[in-house]
């Protein structure tokens, strides 16, 4: 027999940049610190009439003239402030939540493993040696103006094009990047902030999703040295007696 797990929603929250914490041990921790800001649920998606269920939420109150007259109208219809960001997470059936609740820090716990995506920092039209690491042409001896290129890209005139998805100069950043198993290492719910430990993509200030993570669920346990009662093999052998030496027979 099967069992479905419990798939809930995640959050929307703000990066705010990076610090460090010292444990117990004393150790140093480097965090990012993430923040939730009036995150609600604006919506609710079932499967009888929507054909699939989610949780729409919004997050970061917006002023009423910087949002649209449709979107007013739905903020409207669930009586809530009008949000910057709205956002839509699949659940599961018995994960849906009630239009208008709100969202805490607390949503999550200290030691479990969550997955983030936002939008990576956007570096603009970059060439190929800092987009794709490319080696660049020779120093010198015959080139002119042309160290940085990438050099020839076509092809005879079979094909006689380039392929698409080919190593290039051209926009570089600002996709859309998933880091999976990143650790709760402290949460506030009073201010809304969530520290996760090590980095998390995209630049201070960008909307970021936290969901539970999806190829770990369980919290996080330091691993403590323990006798586990195997001992070296050698060791754990009694010392052999020798045999004694048989009496020589009498001549």
């Amino acid at each position: 027999m099967t069992t479905t797990k419990t798939k809930r929603t995640g959050v929307l929250a703000t990066k705010l940049g990076m610090t460090r914490l010292f444990n117990a041990e004393g150790e140093h921790v480097p965090v990012t610190v993430l923040q939730l800001q009036q995150c609600q649920v604006t919506a609710v998606r079932t499967a009888e009439k929507d054909g699939y269920t989610a949780v729409q939420l919004g997050a970061t109150n917006a002023k009423v003239k910087n949002v649209s007259k449709p979107m007013r109208g739905h903020f409207a219809k669930a009586k809530v402030e009008p949000k910057r960001h709205v956002r839509e997470f699949r659940v599961s059936s018995d994960a849906l939540l009630e239009v208008g609740a709100e969202l805490k820090a607390d949503h999550f716990k200290v030691g479990q493993f969550v997955d983030v995506s936002a939008n990576s920092i956007g570096k603009g039209f970059a060439g190929p040696m800092k987009r794709w690491n490319f080696g660049g042409l020779r120093a010198s001896h015959g080139v002119s103006i042309r160290h940085r290129s990438h050099g020839s890209t076509g092809h005879r005139q079979d094909p006689g094009r380039v392929f698409k998805g080919k190593k290039m100069a051209g926009h570089m950043g600002d996709k859309r990047i998933t880091t999976l198993n990143l650790e709760v290492a402290a949460l506030d719910a009073e201010q809304g902030l969530i520290m996760l430990r090590g980095s998390v993509p995209g630049s201070e200030g960008g909307l970021v999703r936290v969901r539970d993570s999806i190829k770990n669920r369980k919290p996080r346990v330091k691993h403590v040295a323990h006798d586990d009662g195997k001992k070296d093999k050698k060791a754990a052998k009694p010392a052999e007696k020798k045999p004694e030496a048989k009496a020589e027979k009498a001549a």
